[in-house]
């Protein structure tokens, strides 16, 4: 039995993975803020993560095998971390993202690599975290991409614990459990007859399933490699195929409205390249599932919502 901290995980694929990990034997405790109850069987303590001398207090004495941390968004929240974490865990798991690839926000505005005119999906050395510089921009999504790779950034720069960061692809699983709607747009618009906004040529990407996900960050938490690990299931796709897919659930063809250079489209919709090889997860001895195989029932199961 190891003793298991999961920093957040009081939604989605962070209740499943919470609830493996309690029911595989680990002594787990779940740290938030107290807005939600820990599922029977799990501890609880509560504190802010941004606060750091709350968060030593809340934690006392307490050591752990492995701190999962599933809501680490900012340089500073892992810095905070790391220094409190020090010599508090012989592991640390840290949920990150594919955007952190994203070539719309990196610093140097660079495309995907290719090879013979295509895109190559991308590995986890595609990106040097340590040598990549500082990246200017605003708005939501940019705010995200570059406070996951400056996160990823404070734990890799000088290690005090063996270190993991999960980029995950695209979540998509769990109907109303799936609180960004990403999926029920799909369902909702083509089965209604409303435009769904693509861009002209729009870029595969990838997706892991809600339960997939959460035994994937359950796997790396007992394994012994560091670094970062791409976390995406095989097959990568694009919005009209995914669109597609979707009218087959609701039996309604898909009205696809092309949006012009620079214009919003919709969720998953992408005008440039960075889906993710997973090769490395793989070779390390994760058995990901296929995206053709779980994408129709967490389709039907957005239809239903």
């Amino acid at each position: 039995m190891n003793t298991i901290l999961v920093i957040g995980g009081s939604r989605y694929f962070g209740k499943s993975l919470v609830a493996k990990a309690r029911d595989a034997g680990h002594e787990v405790t779940l740290l938030n803020r107290g807005s939600s109850a820990p599922p029977a069987g799990v501890d609880r303590l509560v504190a802010d993560r941004d606060d750091e001398e709350a968060l030593r207090a809340a934690l006392g004495g307490r050591t752990f095998d492995t701190v999962i941390d599933q809501v680490c968004y900012t340089p500073q929240q892992a810095a905070v971390a790391r220094r409190v974490f020090a010599g508090r865990t012989g592991r640390y798991v840290m949920t990150s993202t594919m955007e952190v690839y994203d070539p719309a926000t990196l610093p140097a505005r660079a495309p995907g690599p290719t090879a013979g005119g295509g895109p190559v999906p991308l590995t986890e050395d595609s990106l040097d975290l340590l040598r990549a510089g500082q990246a200017w921009g605003h708005g939501p999504a940019f705010e995200y991409a570059d406070g996951k790779r400056r996160a990823e950034e404070v734990f890799l720069r000088d290690p005090v614990f063996p270190y993991v960061s999960v980029r995950t692809a695209h979540v998509l699983g769990g109907g109303a459990a799936d609180f960004t709607g990403r999926l029920a747009h799909y369902a909702e618009r083509i089965a209604a007859g409303i435009p769904v906004d693509v861009h002209e040529a729009p870029y595969a990407t990838s997706f892991i399933h809600h339960l997939e996900i959460a035994d994937l960050l359950y796997w790396a938490a007992g394994q012994s490699f560091t670094g970062p690990v791409n976390a995406a299931s095989h097959g990568a796709l694009d919005v009209r195929g995914l669109s597609e897919l979707v009218a087959e659930r609701v039996g309604r063809r898909p009205h696809l409205r092309v949006v012009g250079p620079g214009a919003e489209a919709s969720p998953f919709s992408f005008d440039r390249a960075y889906a993710m090889d997973n090769a490395r997860a793989a070779s390390l001895g994760f058995d990901f599932g296929r995206v053709a195989d779980w994408l129709p029932a967490a389709i039907a199961e957005a239809a239903s919502v």
